[in-house]
């Protein structure tokens, strides 16, 4: 079985390095996603995402060439007259840059932004998860994402 509190720490590592800081995309595994990984030791992280202003996706982590962790989710602009993808996805990688400073991915998270405000809920722990992240303009979601995760086990 795997650590979950290692497990816990390499994703909140990869997550930073990737989406969040920039990371270099990889080539895609499935024609017409954006893929971008991360690697360290026994670990590789891939995050494959199809869209732009709405998208799907999913992450996933592999521990010495196995699959242990994954991800989905689905985020799209709910009301294009408070805010463009452009400007959500600078108050993502904000809001998400100082939750990974805290040393995690869940848990929920509230961020203030010139562009929004950024309010994260999530049940359960990394083995198994379900969440909602938002962006408020104007006292009414802007941008929606949910997501939902947990081990893969054989």
């Amino acid at each position: 079985m795997i650590d979950t509190a290692m497990l816990s720490d390499f994703i909140v590592e990869a997550k930073a390095a990737t989406y969040v800081g920039g990371g270099v995309p990889r080539p895609p595994c499935r024609l017409g996603a954006h893929d971008i990984g991360y690697f360290s030791g026994d670990w590789r992280y891939l995050d494959s995402y199809f869209g732009g202003t709405d998208f799907a996706g999913q992450e996933v982590v592999w521990f010495a060439g196995e699959p242990v962790w994954a991800m989905n989710y689905f985020g799209c602009v709910v009301a294009s007259d408070l805010i463009d993808g452009r400007a959500a996805g600078t108050v993502i990688k904000a809001a998400l840059s100082a939750m990974y400073r805290e040393g995690r991915f869940l848990g929920g998270m509230e961020f203030d932004h010139p562009f929004g405000r950024y309010v994260d809920s999530s049940d359960g722990g990394c083995d198994s998860f379900s969440g909602q992240e938002c962006i408020m303009v104007e006292g009414r979601k802007a941008y929606v994402l949910d997501y939902r995760g947990g081990l893969v086990i054989p």
